[in-house]
């Protein structure tokens, strides 16, 4: 399988065509940004990181039912997934406070929240991906009722199984962001990616951050966090 033309270059990934009917390439980055792109930088060796342990993680919820866009891995950074549309509404999963959910409502960080919170997030980054509810997703023409309902019901289910499965190898799961495709039939999969770029991943005794805040917040260790979780994974 070969890459043919770049279709779309984003923050933390490019995505090309290919030669083969319905299937794209996805290339992973070691850039790192933040802040919705006002802060950039590079991790060393993020985009191996990430490719190996979002396919790690998605193969997993594979196992448990959960469809997804990855065919196979085809180098250290690049894969081939499904061609889908990107449903524009990113769902973001809480189960702790942290991040913007704090600073908004003032709940301190490191609080866990009584139940899971589903966000949804409007894809755009000129508007700055603003909050949007279900209904404004269906009056936009993001997506219908029944897709929403679709997505909701997978996120709190690779919720329920990432949490476990984090667990066990000393992770918190904090938050994190989902986001799903439309196969040509209609058919809703997940799509994107799961890794320290779209996780907050916290030691589970220590709450150590293991994720992009140590570079969102100029911590330093981002390297050594992106290894750790793949060390903690990969048994590497």
């Amino acid at each position: 399988m070969k890459k043919t033309e770049l279709m779309y270059e984003g923050k933390a990934k490019r995505v090309y065509a290919s030669d083969a009917d319905g299937i794209c390439i996805v290339d992973y980055k070691d850039d790192a940004t933040a802040f919705n792109g006002l802060k950039k930088g590079t991790i060393a060796g993020k985009g191996a990181i990430n490719n190996r342990v979002s396919n790690h993680i998605m193969a997993m919820l594979e196992t448990h039912g959960i469809p997804t866009h990855v065919v196979e891995q085809l180098s250290d950074t690049a894969t081939a997934v499904y061609r889908v549309e990107i449903v524009p509404v990113e769902v973001i999963v809480r189960n702790i406070a942290a991040g913007s959910l704090s600073k908004k409502l003032g709940i301190p960080e490191g609080q866990a929240l009584k139940c899971t919170v589903l966000e949804f997030c409007y894809k755009n980054d000129a508007l700055d991906d603003p909050m949007i509810n279900e209904t404004h997703a269906i009056a936009m023409g993001l997506a219908t009722k029944e897709e929403l309902d679709i997505i909701s019901g997978y996120a709190l289910r690779i919720n329920d199984i990432l949490r476990a499965f984090f667990l066990e190898h000393g992770i918190e799961l904090v938050d994190f962001k989902l986001e799903f495709g439309r196969k040509p039939d209609g058919t809703i999969i997940l799509a994107d990616e799961i890794s320290p770029d779209t996780c907050r991943f916290w030691d589970s005794v220590t709450h150590e951050k293991l994720d992009k805040d140590r570079f969102r917040r100029d911590m330093g260790g981002a390297e050594d966090a992106y290894n750790e979780v793949l060390r903690r994974l990969m048994g590497e």
